[in-house]
């Protein structure tokens, strides 16, 4: 792959006419609103696991085509919150309600409409009421004809959607239609984001994430979800991108559990990592991992700030 490491940084505002505007990708845990994200893209901007909760921050995606730009944010599922970090998330995704032009709720066609997603509908169409909004059936790739006609018509039965569609954001199936109509949706102004900008995450978060996506596809039960990643420093020397990175569990055991025998764990999790960051980046990476324990570090305000977890600026229009 190219080296795309400027493209991953924000741009500055540019002339131009034409559909824009700020787009909010919603629902329950785990129902592909990042795989969506990375599918309209083209570029992986946002982590993804078969885990839940695996989102834990707004991440903004820019989309610019002939035409028009759309400003997607990701956001976490909402759920309900179980200590100051879910609670960190929920407010996160429920705080793009206000910010966007457009909602867009994801629903799981393989599971039809369940008490998350029930919870999901009422914040957006309370919170978000005088906002569009689009309804959106995923994972059609593997419903049959008649489930996903049924599964549709479920979900516009829910509230007053402007439109309801259907999509495989794994196969991109419809997804061009779910771009034509938010632009048909969004109003005309200027682009916010020049033509290359993809996202306006710093390099650090980035790397961050990729770390804890390998996380989360290596170890199980509660460890994913305790666990937090800090990059300490980011240096490049003699062609190679040197990076220094923290993991952070909440017990002991923990610890030892991704650090691993020997620390086998901990060396796949670090070369699954640089193999991705390489790919991506178009430079050679050497990856440094530690693992420290920072108790009940989910459950503590002051923690989770320590950690990153700040509520991200408001978008602007």
């Amino acid at each position: 792959m190219e080296n795309t490491r400027d493209k991953t940084l924000g741009g500055a505002l540019i002339s131009g006419q034409g559909p824009s505007g700020f787009v909010s990708l919603v629902g329950r845990p785990n129902v592909g609103k990042s795989t969506l994200l990375n599918s309209i893209l083209g570029e992986k901007v946002a982590i993804v696991s078969h885990k839940p909760q695996t989102t834990r921050n707004r991440i903004l995606g820019v989309y610019t085509s002939n035409k028009g730009q759309i400003v997607f944010l990701d956001t976490p599922g909402i759920h309900q919150p179980l200590h100051k970090l879910n609670e960190y998330m929920v407010d996160v995704a429920l705080g793009t309600l206000k910010e966007v032009d457009v909602i867009v709720l994801l629903i799981d066609g393989t599971r039809g409409i369940t008490q998350e997603d029930r919870l999901a509908l009422d914040r957006v169409f309370s919170l978000g009421r005088d906002r569009p909004v689009v309804g959106v059936v995923n994972k059609i790739d593997l419903l049959k004809p008649e489930e996903k006609e049924r599964r549709t018509n479920e979900l516009q039965d829910q509230g007053p959607f402007t439109r309801v569609l259907a999509l495989s954001a794994l196969t991109g199936e419809g997804v061009n239609t779910l771009l034509d109509t938010l632009l048909s949706i969004l109003p005309i102004g200027p682009y916010f984001y020049s033509p290359d900008t993809i996202t306006d995450q710093p390099e650090e978060f980035w790397i961050a994430e990729i770390i804890r996506e390998k996380i989360f596809l290596f170890t199980r039960q509660e460890v994913p979800y305790s666990t937090a990643v800090v990059v300490e420093e980011i240096k490049e020397k003699d062609g190679i991108l040197v990076v220094e990175a923290t993991i952070y569990v909440e017990r002991p055991s923990q610890k030892g559990i991704v650090i691993g025998h020997k620390g086998q764990m901990l060396k796949k999790i670090g070369e699954a990592a640089r193999e991705e960051l390489e790919r991506f980046m178009g430079i050679k990476v050497y990856l440094n991992l530690w693992v420290k324990v920072k108790e009940k570090w989910r459950k503590k305000e002051g923690a989770l700030r320590e950690l990153g977890y700040r509520r991200p600026p408001r978008v602007s229009h």
